[in-house]
């Protein structure tokens, strides 16, 4: 599904598109007209949506029909499509642009989780670390979500999800782990699950690997995948003192399960745990294994 609906708090209009991203209106009147949800294909248009129609004129009729309530093509285009029995918009349509419009849509769903990352040149590495962070901070008392190709989840809910994630599919489905009260977010930094450009206006609190990638430090994962950062953002890798930690743990006995563990200590210490909590919760997991 390519489609992101609105918040319950956040009212869009073709006026206030108008007017943020200088898109022009025909007919100008329909200004006032309210979209409830952004879709990129046919079969996720739902009645309300705006549809990002691309050059695909063609296609305009068709979103008509399934309900949408206005669409989205490029300003080239201004003058050759023919007249729709819904409002068109014309502008200047990219990856960060979809990107901004959706996280409004959506409410900015990570304002109120921390969104980890987990990167690599491996996909089963990334799946693993992802894994063993989520059973960490699970470990720790926060509600977990993973977003991975491997098979997501929101709690203990899993999700149904098309890989690889687009834009408009990332922030809806923050957007659904936010309302399921997720305190805490793992994304699966790799291609098989996110598209290049699909964490465009989202903001990553940590981003980890169990080691260092060549040719792949943060300033290039962010040029790839488009995402933001409050700080300056520094890869996080297992270290010694991540590492001394693990051994602590229940899976100090299976060298790549303590890299995983290792990785996991280091990215919730990256986001501001203290070191004390992590050797509680090592201590828990200890009796109760």
């Amino acid at each position: 599904m390519s489609s992101v609906s609105e918040s319950v708090s956040q009212r869009m209009t073709l006026g206030m598109l108008a007017e943020q991203y200088g898109f022009d209106i025909v007919p100008q009147f329909a200004a006032d007209v309210t979209i409830t949800s952004l879709s990129d294909s046919l079969d996720s248009i739902g009645p309300g949506a705006l549809f990002i129609c691309g050059n695909r004129i063609s296609d305009i009729q068709h979103a008509v029909q399934a309900g949408a309530y206005a669409a989205l093509l490029p300003r080239a285009l201004q003058h050759q499509c023919p007249s729709a029995d819904i409002p068109l918009m014309f502008g200047e349509i990219n990856d960060h642009v979809l990107g901004n419009m959706a996280v409004t849509l959506a409410g900015s769903p990570t304002n109120s989780m921390a969104v980890f990352a987990v990167c690599g040149d491996d996909d089963e590495d990334i799946y693993a670390n992802a894994t063993q962070l989520a059973d960490f901070l699970h470990m720790l008392g926060n509600p977990v979500a993973v977003i991975s190709a491997n098979g997501s989840t929101s709690m203990t809910r899993a999700l149904n999800l098309t890989y690889p994630l687009g834009v408009i599919d990332m922030q809806r489905t923050l957007a659904v782990c936010a309302e399921d009260g997720v305190a805490a977010v793992i994304i699966a930094m790799n291609a098989a699950t996110i598209t290049n450009h699909a964490l465009e206006s989202v903001n990553v609190d940590v981003i980890g690997s169990d080691h260092e990638i060549i040719g792949q430090d943060v300033s290039a994962l962010r040029m790839r995948y488009g995402f933001v950062a409050d700080r300056d953002l520094a890869l996080t890798v297992t270290n010694a003192e991540s590492n001394e930690l693990a051994m602590e743990s229940p899976v100090a006995f299976d060298p790549i399960r303590m890299r995983h563990m290792s990785l996991a200590i280091a990215m919730v210490l990256a986001a501001g745990v203290r070191k004390n909590n992590v050797r509680s919760a090592l201590r828990v997991a200890n009796n109760l294994n």
